[in-house]
């Protein structure tokens, strides 16, 4: 008779939209993800309608997506690499350089770039290198999130 009463009382339980799923050791909270996601999304958001609404040459605003996206991917590949060494899966000295570098250099050119843009105000610069920031950041929590939930669920 227990083990019918402790079917039905599971039973209940997923039934119940109240209870919580348990979160793995490890795992980040759903509401840091939801944060890192939201961050990446308004950084990104923010970057292309600025961009979209600028008042530039089309080669410009090619210029400062390709930054973008080379500032994302670089930033991701860099965790991604710096974390793999962290856990001891082989990263070559070389793709752990080449990492660094564009991410240095997708920096490096977004400041040079807006820095030398005569067209846009001042305003507009720190709104484009604070969605810059932030869209970094962002992908790079995004990346330790997905990583982290992944890694408590395997341990299970």
């Amino acid at each position: 008779m227990s083990n019918e009463h402790e079917r039905l009382v599971d039973k209940e339980r997923e039934d119940d939209p109240k209870v919580k799923l348990e979160r793995k050791e490890g795992e980040p909270t759903a509401a840091f993800k939801g944060a890192s996601w939201g961050a990446l999304l308004i950084g990104v958001a923010a970057y292309l309608i600025g961009l979209f609404n600028a008042a530039m040459e089309l080669n410009e605003k090619g210029y400062y997506f390709a930054v973008l996206v080379f500032g994302l991917y670089s930033a991701v590949s860099l965790q991604k690499a710096v974390r793999d060494k962290e856990e001891g899966i082989p990263v070559t000295n070389i793709y752990f350089g080449i990492s660094w570098i564009a991410l240095i250099i997708s920096i490096l050119l977004i400041g040079i770039g807006l820095y030398n843009a005569g067209s846009i105000v001042l305003s507009e610069k720190g709104f484009y290198g604070m969605a810059f920031v932030l869209s970094i950041f962002a992908a790079v929590t995004v990346q330790k999130n997905i990583r982290d939930t992944q890694r408590a669920r395997e341990r299970d």
